[in-house]
């Protein structure tokens, strides 16, 4: 059984694009949210499919209120919003499609997933948003996701650091691009979560491989000042969702004085997030990994992100 949610509001858990499958014995993968919730959804799924109940249905919405004072499709949780669940018997004949949506994503390509009454589809062009759902009554309404990588990560240097970053950011969604220009280097070799490993004979070669895009983050940590400095005068001028620049304090602001007195745009260095990640007193590479993911995901999550 799938279980999907299609909206959501508030303080539910579950949110829009959460998904799970669970099986007649039990078995788990994914979540819609956790909790009482869920584990009620679950019993729910198990119960069909033992019954062959799900054989005689197409789906089911199941609308979920977290809160106890609500009327009816109490959750059991108190954590207010609500979410709409689509609870479905996968069929034989959905087999076609889920291995078009699993080639589709084993081969880094983008498409869309349509949802509806019918069941599972799949379109090998992307989406205009990364979610739709349309409700007009139970019987007719449309829901469209985004498949494949929608946030391009672009690493400058391959270090300690890098590998790190590397490991943590790809377990979050991000396509991650890695750029070294030194050869043989071990920490590029041990790199085995980078999508991309490119090597460079100059970082001025990035302006034509790390394009502008609201859905391109850069952090630049190169071997030293010098290789910094060229990273940042080749990229500045291009626009990212976000560019963060690895550095002690004292080296970023030597960076930002000789930028200003060369006539330098103030603003410009502003878009730079410098030093780059959350200030946690980070010390070792997992630790300042985890506060330059923490930045990342504050940015591409918005204003008002706790």
């Amino acid at each position: 059984m799938l279980l999907y949610v299609l909206e959501s509001s508030g303080s539910s858990p579950g949110r829009q694009g959460f998904f799970m499958a669970v099986t007649s014995s039990g078995r788990m993968e994914g979540s819609i949210g956790g909790g009482m919730m869920e584990h009620k959804l679950v019993e729910k799924a198990k119960g069909n499919l033992q019954s062959a109940i799900s054989n005689e249905q197409r789906g089911e919405l199941v609308r979920q209120v977290h809160d106890k004072a609500a009327a009816k499709n109490q959750s059991g949780m108190i954590c207010s919003g609500e979410q709409t669940v689509w609870m479905y018997p996968v069929r034989q004949k959905d087999a076609a499609v889920i291995y078009q949506i699993i080639s589709c994503l084993s081969d880094l390509k983008n498409g869309t997933l349509q949802l509806n009454t019918e069941g599972i589809l799949f379109q090998s062009s992307p989406p205009e948003k990364k979610y739709f759902f349309k409700y007009q009554n139970e019987r007719r309404w449309k829901y469209e996701e985004a498949l494949g990588y929608q946030n391009h990560l672009y690493i400058i240097g391959g270090g300690h650091c890098s590998l790190a970053l590397s490991n943590l950011m790809s377990t979050l969604g991000f396509y991650v691009h890695l750029f070294d220009n030194r050869s043989d280097l071990l920490t590029v070799e041990q790199n085995e979560t980078a999508h991309e490993k490119i090597l460079l004979k100059d970082y001025s070669e990035l302006s034509a491989l790390v394009p502008s895009g609201d859905n391109n983050y850069v952090v630049v940590m190169t071997f030293g000042y010098r290789t910094d400095d060229v990273v940042v005068r080749t990229l500045l001028d291009k626009q990212y969702k976000y560019l963060g620049l690895l550095g002690s304090k004292a080296k970023i602001q030597k960076m930002f004085d000789g930028y200003c007195s060369e006539g330098i745009n103030e603003n410009s260095l502003k878009k730079i997030h410098a030093p780059v990640g959350i200030n946690i007193k980070s010390e070792t590479p997992e630790e300042i990994a985890i506060s330059i993911a923490a930045e990342i995901i504050r940015v591409k999550n918005g204003p008002g992100t706790r």
